[in-house]
């Protein structure tokens, strides 16, 4: 099990940008896939983007495709999500999760694929 901190967000302007963090202890992060999910109150956590523990493989929502930008440094064992040219509709609460992996490009999109999470942190879009 890997214990997973976000840290990152906050109140923005319609247009600009934000850099979410989500930060590994417990265990190395080298060999988990991971992905960022939102939440805002009413709905069900949706899917925002995940990369593979290669760091090769990312796949992104449609809605923030050419906006939102996920990496990893397993050395330091974050994976950081960058959001530019934010919209009131990415107002939501961010969580990261985790799962293992045998295979470096082996990505998960749904909330059922993984078993860690984090406690998830705020990001408000709004003028």
């Amino acid at each position: 099990q890997v214990q997973l901190v976000e840290s990152g967000g906050g109140l923005v302007q319609p247009g600009e940008s934000l850099r979410l963090s989500c930060a590994a202890s417990g265990r190395t992060l080298s060999r988990y896939v991971v992905g960022w999910f939102r939440q805002t109150p009413g709905k069900k956590r949706e899917f925002v983007a995940t990369i593979s523990w290669s760091g090769n493989t990312t796949y992104y929502e449609d809605s923030v495709k050419g906006r939102f930008t996920i990496s990893r440094d397993n050395a330091k064992m974050t994976v950081d999500l960058q959001m530019n040219n934010l919209k009131p509709e990415d107002t939501a609460v961010y969580s990261c999760a985790a799962r293992w992996s045998s295979y470096g490009v082996q990505i998960y999109s749904r909330t059922s694929d993984y078993g860690d999470w984090g406690q998830g942190t705020q990001v408000t879009v709004s003028s």
